[in-house]
C-alpha cells in the first residue's frame, strides 16, 4: 500500500462507537441533517429501519432533521410501511418533473437532492435486517466533527448466505472481483477503502451538487472516484459499522451490476484522458441452462448519466426561493 494511504487509512478510520449521538447534538450547531433511504420493494424491511432513526435520532437526541424514504416504483406496501413508521415518503417522479424517471438506485439517490432541504445527507439502504442507529451516527460523525470532510463510507463485515450457511465475511463478491481491482490499478489513492461500492454513505450537499451520478449500480464507484478528483484523499473518510446483513444475489444479477460499474469505470477514464478507445461495447450475454440446453440472455447495459444538481434550473430556482 501506497504511504500516503496507510497514512490517511490509519488517519481517516473510526468506528461507530467512537461517535455517540449525544455527543454529535453538541457539535451539530445549525447543520441540518436529512437521512434518505431509497427503496425498491422493500416492506419486510423498510419499516423497522424508519421507526428507529425516528424515536431514536429524531424525537430523543434531535440528531436527524428531515427522514425520507425515496420510493423508485415500488409495487409492495414500501409505501404505507414507510408511512407508518413515521417516514415521509417521496416517489421518484413526485419531484424534478422535467426529467423521465429511470430505472435504478442512482436515480433515486440523485433526485432525494432535490426532495430533501438538509446540509448533509445520509443514505443508508433500506433492505437492512440488522440496522442499528449507528449507521447514522457512524457516518455522521466525521462530518460534523472535520470541517474538511466530504464523504464518509460505511465499511463492514458481509455476511453470505448459502443454503443454511451463513459465511461471516462472505459477502460482496463484486467488491472483491471487480471494484477492488479496478481502483487499486487505476485510482491506487482510494485501496484503503474496504468497502467502496457500500450503500451507506454520507456527504455535504454542496459536494454531491458538484457530481453527476450514474442512473444504476455503478453510482457508488462514480460517486467515489468523482469525489476523490474533486476534494482529493484528506476530503474522503470510512467508519466501520462491524457487520451488515442483508439479501444476497444470485450470480446473473451480480454479472450485471459488475457490468454497470465497468461501464462507469471506462467513462471516468475516458473523461481523464486515460483510455482514448471507441466506445465500448454495451451488450451483455449471460448463459442460463435449460435441460441440456443454454439459453442465451442478452442485455444492454448502456448506462445513463444525470447532471451534475447544481447545473439543474429547477434545483437552482428551487434552492434560490
Amino acid at each position: 500500500m501506497r504511504e500516503d494511504v496507510r497514512r490517511w487509512f490509519q488517519e481517516r478510520t473510526s468506528h461507530a462507537a467512537d461517535w455517540q449521538a449525544s455527543k454529535l447534538v453538541d457539535v451539530k450547531g445549525d447543520t441540518k441533517v436529512s437521512v434518505v433511504l431509497p427503496a425498491l420493494n422493500e416492506q419486510e424491511t423498510v419499516g423497522a429501519i424508519v421507526r428507529k432513526i425516528r424515536t431514536r435520532l429524531v424525537e430523543r437526541h434531535g440528531l436527524v432533521d428531515e427522514l425520507i424514504v425515496m420510493d423508485s416504483g415500488s409495487t409492495d406496501g414500501t409505501y404505507d410501511a414507510a408511512v407508518e413508521a413515521g417516514a415521509k415518503v417521496v416517489r421518484r417522479e413526485e419531484v424534478l418533473s422535467d426529467f423521465e424517471p429511470l430505472p435504478g438506485k442512482g436515480e433515486v439517490l440523485w433526485r432525494s437532492l432535490a426532495a430533501t432541504t438538509g446540509d448533509i445527507l445520509v443514505f443508508v439502504d433500506s433492505d437492512l435486517h440488522d440496522f442499528t442507529t449507528t449507521f447514522v451516527t457512524g457516518l455522521l460523525g466525521p462530518l460534523l466533527s472535520m470541517p474538511e470532510v466530504q464523504l464518509v463510507k460505511a465499511t463492514y463485515d458481509r455476511h453470505l448466505h448459502h443454503g443454511d450457511t451463513v459465511v461471516p465475511a462472505g459477502g460482496g463478491r463484486v467488491t472483491e472481483l471487480v471494484a477492488r481491482p479496478v481502483l487499486n490499478m487505476h485510482w491506487p489513492q482510494l485501496a484503503g477503502f474496504v468497502q467502496p461500492l457500500s450503500g451507506e454513505y454520507a456527504a455535504r450537499r454542496t459536494l454531491l451538487e458538484q457530481l453527476p451520478f450514474p442512473t444504476g449500480y455503478g453510482v457508488e464507484i462514480g460517486l467515489l472516484v468523482d469525489t476523490l478528483r474533486l476534494v482529493g484523499l484528506d476530503g474522503l473518510a470510512q467508519v466501520d459499522l462491524s457487520h451488515r446483513k442483508h439479501r444476497n444475489q444470485e450470480i446473473g444479477k451480480l454479472g450485471r451490476m459488475s457490468s454497470e460499474i465497468l461501464q462507469v469505470v471506462v467513462e471516468r477514464l475516458r473523461r481523464e484522458g486515460r483510455l482514448t478507445m471507441d466506445s465500448p461495447a454495451t451488450e451483455l450475454t449471460q448463459f442460463e441452462r435449460d435441460a441440456e440446453d443454454y439459453v442465451l440472455l442478452t442485455l444492454d447495459m448502456e448506462p445513463h448519466e444525470r447532471p451534475p444538481m447544481g447545473t439543474v434550473a429547477e434545483y437552482v430556482a428551487r434552492q434560490a426561493s
